[in-house]
């Protein structure tokens, strides 16, 4: 017997298969901890904060990273900032300490500052994930911005040697939309996180995060938010790149060009349109193939065959021709895949 689950029941089977565990999430946070007493010793009255996808409730496995910032007091900060001294006197001083604090509890650790843009790479030598090569922490000095909105972060490639950005901010927008969406906002970035990876990284996920402030505000079942997510993200690539959220950095980067972007959400957003059309139809098996172009690896494929054979001839004894049905055969003959797997 063919199994047929509703389109909510295989992404809430396909988010589980992806969702950080316990263990892992526990471990992390614990190294996270111990970087952060380090740089706050190395730097009294400095303050931490922490970003990135633990921080922001999102994390998918295996996990393999962790991100957390210092921020230097005013005193400390003076004789940094565009103009003055770049970042890597800081950042060495973050690796000396990590050292004297972690070497002894992780044998293999090392401590890159040489050539990094903007933060220091912890590399732990010993995973959190049990399968993974290594766990690794972008550790990065900031400083306070003369405005009092957002930070001075460092930027190395740059004649300057620092950027403007707003990490402390972007997080708190990120877990206020989990709370007002009842955690929707978390679970559909890691699904889209995930098609982002099987479908050659367009985007990177902080310009996932970024468009879904803007769309995802409420609880909704989580077809309806990629729904909703992927409509709304068309668009505004359409348009230009993604704004910060916080208005204070410049417009996030893409992985590809504006035009292959735009196409692959629209691909995206096509499938899920046609999933969720399938589903109202009473057609399951043909939703879940609809769907199963979206997230290969998460929702399995099915054979429509019989389902729209049935279909077709349903039209057929309805309208007189067999014309106006094939049309609907698009669960069959999918729209055209943008990224080219």
């Amino acid at each position: 017997m063919v199994r047929k689950d509703s389109l909510a029941q295989l992404l809430d089977e396909g988010r589980r298969k992806i969702q950080v565990t316990d263990k892992e999430l526990d471990e992390a946070k614990r190294r996270r901890r111990l970087l952060a007493a380090s740089v706050r010793r190395a730097f009294p009255g400095s303050t931490t904060y922490f970003n990135g996808s633990v921080a922001h409730g999102d994390a998918n496995t295996p996990l393999t990273d962790v991100d957390l910032g210092v921020v230097l007091s005013k005193k400390d900060a003076e004789p940094y900032g565009p103009g003055k001294k770049s970042a890597v006197p800081l950042m060495e001083i973050v690796r000396d300490v990590i050292h004297e604090d972690l070497d002894a509890e992780f044998p293999k650790l090392t401590i890159e500052v040489v050539g990094r843009r903007r933060a220091v790479l912890v590399r732990f030598g010993d995973p959190v994930t049990e399968g993974q090569d290594d766990f690794t922490a972008d550790v990065m000095t900031a400083l306070p911005h003369p405005s009092g909105r957002g930070l001075y972060i460092p930027n190395t490639k740059i004649a300057d040697q620092w950027d403007r950005a707003d990490p402390i901010t972007h997080t708190q927008m990120v877990l206020q939309a989990i709370t007002d969406t009842k955690v929707v906002f978390a679970r559909t970035i890691r699904l889209l996180k995930h098609w982002n990876c099987t479908h050659s990284k367009p985007m990177c996920s902080w310009n996932f995060k970024a468009l879904g402030l803007g769309c995802l505000d409420e609880p909704m079942p989580l077809i309806n938010a990629l729904q909703v997510f992927f409509t709304y993200a068309a668009d505004e690539i359409d348009k230009g790149p993604t704004p910060d959220p916080a208005n204070v950095a410049g417009p996030i980067p893409l992985n590809m060009t504006r035009r292959e972007v735009h196409e692959r959400l629209c691909t995206a957003r096509d499938y899920v349109d046609l999933a969720i059309e399938h589903e109202a139809a009473g057609r399951p098996l043909s939703a879940q193939h609809a769907l199963h172009q979206v997230l290969p690896e998460l929702v399995p494929d099915a054979d429509a065959t019989q389902e729209e054979a049935a279909r077709l001839a349903s039209t057929v004894r309805s309208r007189g021709t067999a014309a106006t049905g094939l049309g609907l055969a698009v669960g069959l003959v999918t729209p055209t895949r943008a990224w080219g797997i």
